[in-house]
């Protein structure tokens, strides 16, 4: 009958050991051995010398071929035996097994150690394969998917597949961060994205101008890759579909394609989901912030004075409704005129940057291409007008 136990450190040897120790005292007291530095599997025979205990091992700590000294009295009963069996146990190979497996354990708990606490390690690309690259970490292989690479390496060479450049980067240290250990699962997933975010994102600041180039493009906007004074594009924002033109979008690709160069504005940096909103349509001079005269072309053919005017609709709510509001005085529709770009079908409503002209104030009203100008007598400043407009559009359905 053959019985075996394994132990994973040799502290838990003894635990392990110690049903075997008690021996025919006939035949076997003791079994001299050396604690091995690594573990050990061991062997138990219940068949030599007529029913004696013998444990035989080899570790690191014995040269190969050069069994350890037993006590005499383990020598005398592997005498007795020999006449009936012979049993020899090599474990280097085992040994090594065990070690492997307790490295593999402990580096499984630095992979761990390095997502909690957000660690950048400088990983091996060992290969790659159709859905993203190989990454040493210690004696652990993991693996990083493409949309977790940093988009320097596909700027900087646009003409080369995903594939090509993931072949080039062979051998090359990246840094990058665990976003996902599971040791039961045998899963530990790497982004080069994140650590790029650790390096580079405390740079970035609301109101920043970059220039950028347009990587894909979505329904709902398009992503643009942030060059940066290297001249690499380490980061990555999205330009929401509203932020594109001040012109009314009606699909992304038929004004931003990738691989376009645009100069972008951040907006908004959310530093707990990494993630950066960009504008492109606030790097030129908001049109509802314009006059009349800016709008509309003076050229007298677009704006039109000698004519009742109708209101657009739902204007003439409005208007009905900020005479109601104390310290206004008088709301007239003055001039309209026809823009060469629709910004939105909508009613828009909102106060021009224009001087005012004693208690004088300018409105514009925009729906579509046409846009209508009102001219509000009040005796409220510019912070009173916005206040009462607020109360206006909140009570208008």
């Amino acid at each position: 009958m053959q019985l075996s136990a394994t132990s994973a450190a040799s502290s838990s040897v003894g635990s392990r050991l110690s049903p075997f120790l008690s021996t025919d005292h006939h035949h076997v007291n003791s079994v001299a051995f050396k604690t091995p530095s690594s573990p050990l599997n061991w062997t138990y025979n219940n068949n030599i010398g007529g029913g004696g205990s013998l444990l035989i091992c080899r570790s690191s700590l014995t040269p190969p071929n050069r069994p350890s000294s037993p006590s005499p009295a383990a020598a005398n009963a592997s005498e007795s035996a020999k006449a009936q069996a012979a049993v020899v146990v090599d474990l280097n190979d085992a040994d090594n097994d065990i070690v492997k497996q307790a490295r593999r354990s402990a580096d499984w708990k630095a992979a761990r150690a390095h997502l909690e606490n957000g660690i950048v390690y400088q990983g091996r690309v060992e290969g790659s394969n159709g859905g993203g690259l190989l990454i040493r970490f210690y004696s652990l292989v993991g693996f990083l998917p493409y949309p977790q690479l940093s988009p320097s390496h596909y700027c900087k060479e646009p003409d080369k597949t995903i594939q090509e450049i993931a072949k080039a980067l062979a051998g090359s240290l990246i840094a990058v961060k665990v976003i996902l250990a599971e040791e039961e699962k045998r899963k530990l997933i790497f982004s080069e994205k994140e650590a790029a975010w650790s390096k580079y994102s405390n740079s970035v600041k609301i109101g920043n101008v970059y220039d950028a180039k347009v990587g894909s493009v979505e329904d709902y906007g398009a992503f643009a890759h942030l060059q940066f004074p290297d001249g690499l594009y380490h980061l990555t924002g999205l330009v929401h579909v509203s932020e594109v033109s001040w012109d009314l979008v009606q699909d992304v690709r038929d004004i931003l394609n990738e691989g376009d160069d645009v100069k972008v504005k951040v907006i908004g940096v959310d530093r707990n989901k990494s993630r950066i909103t960009l504008s492109i349509k606030q790097l030129e001079e908001d049109p509802l912030l314009e006059t009349l005269e800016k709008v509309i072309p003076q050229d007298g053919s677009d704006v039109n004075s000698d004519y009742v005017i109708e209101p657009l609709q739902g204007l003439e709510t409005i208007v009905q409704e900020l005479l109601l509001e104390d310290g206004i005085i008088d709301v007239k529709i003055t001039r309209q005129g026809f823009e060469k770009r629709v910004v939105s079908q909508d009613l828009q409503l909102w106060l021009s940057n224009a001087p005012p002209n004693g208690n004088q104030f300018t409105l514009l009203a925009r729906a579509g291409r046409q846009v209508q100008e009102i001219q509000l007598v009040t005796s409220l400043n510019q912070d009173g007008i916005k206040t009462a407009l607020q109360r206006v559009l909140e009570r208008v359905p």
